[in-house]
């Protein structure tokens, strides 16, 4: 054989497979433009490896090099979830939209996609693939809160569409970046559209809404973050809208979301959606139907329950939908991975290079802490009762917020390096010399009738101090557990995570087993502090028994146990739902009087009262049942009773009480504002939430937040909670007198309005500057939140009252004046109709601006100024894209 006759044909071959090679890959040629590369990548997958992409938990294509992708991600106030990475958590987004500060929101979540990088970085070179490493966020929440009730609300930016719309944009821009190739991560705004609660019917539920409400309030916002800030993706919610679920409506996703507002990017379900086509909504006969018209009307992604996509292979099939539809959800899908880099080399993606390092670094605290004193609301200060002086002789700080965590951290929320409460935050602030006394008195709605001790030790297992616990991966205790000795029973999570190996928070069982042998003889209390099902065994005799749900699970168990004897403990729970806690320990039960616990702290220079409801009370569908909660949501507006009860035994004291509020909703404290000196709103205030709180009551923060949300006096004052008509809700409809208004929050300085200059007239079609005079007219630095409102004065105005139309929060020195102009546009001053169209109309409008709405109560000072322009020309139809 010719040697050299043999290798030119070699290298034609080789240079043919090579060139064959590079067409294969064509996908991962980078100079290439995306949607080329993403029509090559598409066309080479199978039918079956398309649909199994279309699901959130989407699995290797190994010959084309492809790894695993999990969609599944949140951030909304930080990046949320794993337990694992140490990262920065912020105020809840209703906190965060407290601080009325775009630019803080846009800083806060560029810190956020920072640590997002981070992780996924980090975990794909580990070639970990699992929920919560990508860099797919599904935040931020832009439904409008519309009732008080609704237990997700403080997930949201509040109850007005501007000021939420404002935010939003502010949230994406920062999540998403600036760089003209790449994602820094990918937001998506949910849920689409209409939801609000109740929770318990939120699969179920069908909203009817006239057109002018599903325009004036609940798209305006989904508009703003589609049309102008890009957001890449969009959640359609579990609830049906005018008949059909939202994630398969012909109006919603098709002539509205794709039409008109041309979006691009992918839709996800909500987790479990499409499958409530058919088990509770009863639109659609079966799981192939739902899957079909879900993917029909442009649903790209099945968020994993029963995983409904998998029919599609059949259906294509069957004929029943075309392989080009999911061809085109496919490509959507893929589009949005190919932007955030994934597929491109890690020297031309500029965020491939951000480290661990980034994570909880202290320009995040930083501004965490900021955001956190920005948030803060002071409701009433009566005397200048605040600031506190920091050398007061002593503090009695009592109430179930003052040492709490969860109540900090919110929903959905991650997992910082130190977390601050309040009482570490006020004795880190007063002086050595001030003595700071602490005692919880009551929880949330009972009085703290169980005192813990510390008896660790006596109990054991096979000799080793502890328990044995065995986690199950249902909710039956069967199967093969996963096992482990731990030293206490402290079960605390909110939202999906993992409990142990395998063993997922939303579902699951656990038994705890022990040997109790106490050191003497005296009636002694268990108590399993849970919110979930349990059983107590004690020598094989059950004590309590919630598991099947025929009694509540009462975690009180009191005996006399006898020094000497041997008590074989069991405590078994089912653990169901996305929050859950299970802490046990050993105590005595007191039952002191209101008045004599009120009285333990008359001694005191002041009464710090830390108080409010918690995200362990309200939050998303948490199965709790008691008194003023029901499965996530209130069932009454009122601060929980025996708060008030305690709150009128320590006024009886006669020492100033300072009553700081932790919450994510509006509460009716109508006797706490007539009676207390000072109250404070807080929120659930992110991990330096303790640190801003201590600096506001001090006085080394000027209090400068603001309410987003309107604060009723009564729940007689709201209508039923699943009518979803604006007819009086919200500041903008509601035409009762609030406790305290939208907009509303009080500074330890004074601000002062002057030289307001409007036009007298404008066209349908022209501008309208609006500029004032701003002046720190007290002692103290401060900042000033500006808000501009107008009423129409048309007779056809749909009972509006009033709209935000623009805000801006200043900075001034004590004595500094500075001038601020806004410009209002066509589309500012313009109204929806009956028929869903945008317009100007002429006739007169009502403009105030000022540091507050322009209320009866404040007429006569200068918080606000108010002028009446007038509209002319021809009715102006705006352009709706």
């Amino acid at each position: 054989m010719n040697v050299y006759k043999i290798i030119p044909a070699l290298v034609a071959i080789f240079f043919f497979l090579a060139c064959a090679k590079k067409e294969e890959y064509l996908f991962r040629d980078t100079s290439l433009p995306i949607e080329q590369r993403v029509e090559d990548l598409v066309s080479r997958l199978t039918l079956e490896e398309k649909v199994l992409q279309m699901a959130s938990t989407t699995p290797a294509i190994e010959r084309l090099g492809i790894p695993p992708y999990d969609w599944q991600n949140e951030c909304l106030h930080g990046v949320g979830k794993l337990a694992e990475y140490k990262v920065t958590v912020y105020p809840q987004p209703i906190g965060m939209a407290a601080t009325w500060d775009e630019n803080s929101i846009l800083k806060m979540a560029d810190y956020t996609a920072e640590e997002g990088r981070a992780v996924y970085n980090d975990t794909s070179a580990k070639k970990k693939f699992g929920s919560y490493y990508g860099l797919t966020y599904w935040s931020p929440n832009i439904n409008i809160f519309r009732d008080p009730r609704w237990g997700r609300g403080h997930e949201t930016f509040g109850e007005d569409p501007y000021l939420t719309g404002t935010l939003g944009k502010a949230f994406v821009r920062g999540l998403q970046g600036d760089d003209p190739d790449y994602l820094k991560a990918s937001a998506c705004a949910k849920h689409y559209a209409v939801h609000s609660g109740p929770e318990s019917l939120r699969h179920e539920f069908n909203t009817e809404v006239s057109t002018y409400d599903l325009w004036d309030t609940y798209l305006t916002s989904f508009k703003d973050l589609v049309v102008d800030a890009k957001v890449t993706g969009i959640m359609c919610a579990y609830n049906a809208y005018a008949g059909r679920p939202c994630c398969g409506n012909d109006l919603l996703m098709i002539d509205i979301l794709r039409n008109k507002w041309k979006f691009t990017g992918y839709v996800t379900s909500d987790c479990g959606a499409i499958d409530d086509f058919y088990t509770y909504h009863k639109t659609h006969p079966d799981t192939i139907s739902a899957a079909v018209d879900a993917v029909m009307h442009g649903t790209d992604l099945d968020c994993i329950r029963d995983i409904a996509f998998k029919t599609l292979v059949e259906a294509v099939k069957q004929g029943r939908i075309e392989e080009r539809k999911i061809d085109e959800a496919v490509k959507r899908l893929f589009t949005i991975r190919f932007r955030l880099g994934f597929f491109d080399p890690q020297d031309k993606v500029k965020y491939s290079n951000i480290t661990i390092d980034a994570l909880d670094r202290q320009e995040h605290k930083d501004h965490a802490l900021k955001m956190a004193q920005q948030s803060i609301v002071l409701l009433k200060n009566e005397n200048q009762t605040l600031p506190l002086r920091k050398n007061l002789r002593k503090i009695a700080v009592v109430g179930p917020n003052a040492t709490t965590e969860i109540g900090l951290l919110g929903n959905y929320h991650g997992y910082p390096s130190k977390i601050v409460n309040l009482l570490e935050g006020i004795r880190r602030k007063v002086s050595p010399q001030t003595e700071v006394y602490y005692q919880k008195m009551v929880d949330y709605i009972d009085i703290d009738s169980f005192v813990s001790e510390d008896r660790r030790d006596e109990f054991t297992y096979n000799g080793n101090t502890g328990y044995y616990a065995e986690y199950y991966n249902n909710l039956d205790f069967s199967g093969t557990a996963l096992s482990e000795l731990q030293k206490d029973i402290d079960l605390s999570y909110m939202g999906e995570t993992e409990i142990a190996k395998g063993i997922k928070s939303t579902s699951f069982s656990v038994r705890y087993t022990t040997l109790f042998r106490p050191k003497e003889t005296k009636v002694q209390t268990l108590n399993i502090d849970t919110d979930k099902r349990i059983k107590l065994i004690i020598n094989n005799e059950v004590k309590i028994d919630a598991l099947e749900g025929k009694t509540k699970p009462n975690g009180l168990y009191t005996s006399t146990f006898e020094k000497g004897k041997e008590y074989k403990i069991v405590i078994e729970a089912v653990m169901k739902g996305r929050h859950g806690k299970l802490f046990f320990n050993l105590g005595r039960i007191e039952n002191p009087s209101l008045n004599s616990l009120a009285m333990g702290v008359k001694d005191a220079d002041v009464i710090i009262f830390a108080g409010g409801i918690s995200p362990e009370l309200e939050g998303e569908q948490n199965g709790v049942d008691c008194e003023g909660f029901q499965d996530g949501d209130r069932t009454t507006i009122k601060l929980p009773k025996i708060q008030t009860m305690l709150l009128k035994e320590l006024k009886k004291t006669g020492k100033p009480v300072v009553f700081v509020m932790m919450t994510g909703s509006a509460i009716a404290i109508d006797w706490e504002d007539k009676n207390l000196p000072a109250i404070l709103n807080a929120w659930y205030g992110g991990q330096s939430a303790g640190t801003a709180i201590a600096d506001v009551l001090f006085g080394d923060y000027n209090p400068s937040g603001r309410l987003p949300v309107t604060f009723y006096k009564d729940d007689k004052d709201l209508p039923p909670f699943t009518d979803y008509s604006m007819k009086d809700r919200t500041y903008r409809y509601f035409k009762g007198e609030s406790l305290y208004s939208f907009g509303h929050g009080l500074s330890y300085t004074t601000f002062a309005y002057d030289n307001l200059q409007v036009p007298e007239k404008v066209t349908t079609t022209g501008t309208i500057s609006v500029k004032v005079n701003v002046t720190n007219t007290g002692q103290r630095d401060g900042e000033e939140v500006i808000q501009l409102y107008i009423s129409h004065l048309l007779e056809d105005n749909h009972n509006l009252v009033r709209s935000l139309k623009g805000f801006k929060r200043i900075a001034l020195k004590k004595g500094e004046s500075q001038s601020v102009e806004f410009v209002l546009t066509p589309k500012d001053i313009s109204r929806w109709n009956d028929s869903g169209e945008q317009t100007v109309s002429p006739g007169n409008i009502q403009l105030s601006i000022g540091g507050c709405q322009p209320e009866k109560k404040f007429e006569g000072t200068n918080k606000f100024l108010i002028k009446t322009i007038k509209i002319e020309g021809n009715k102006n139809k705006l352009v709706s894209n």
